[in-house]
């Protein structure tokens, strides 16, 4: 298997080594770390939204991650879409830094110090872009 050479991208390529789907995983994580966001996903068809958020969203992440062709404009959108549902910034923000953690848990002793000073620095970086005020 190809490694690439972007350290975010490494580490979700690592992972899926480890683990055929991270929905459960970051869902379960974010519902443990924020339990206030569990009541924002409806019951019914929500595995189906979990699912198609969290794949969304590690496209906006590896694009802003890498070659930033475009897909990593939609964090920008999403910050406005999702506080119009009622969702805080700082939740938002929080909801990367769950994927992040979920992908620390899974890769172990394969985390390695480049990907996490890499997750730090995009983390620090969609904070700034979630809430320009607060920088």
């Amino acid at each position: 298997m190809m490694s690439s050479a972007n350290p975010i991208e490494r580490s979700f390529e690592l992972a899926t080594t480890h683990c055929d789907d991270l929905t459960p995983l970051v869902y379960r994580r974010l519902f443990e770390a924020h339990p206030e966001a569990a009541a924002m996903f409806r019951t019914e068809g929500s595995e189906f939204v979990k699912g198609s958020m969290l794949a969304l969203t590690i496209e906006a992440i590896l694009d802003f991650a890498g070659e930033r062709r475009g897909n990593f404009r939609m964090i920008e959108c999403e910050v406005a879409s999702h506080e119009a549902y009622g969702t805080p910034r700082d939740l938002f923000v929080a909801f990367f830094a769950v994927i992040a953690g979920t992908l620390q848990e899974i890769l172990d002793e394969e985390w390695t110090v480049e990907i996490d000073a890499a997750w730090q620095k995009l983390l620090r970086d969609i904070e700034r872009i979630a809430t320009p005020d607060a920088s």
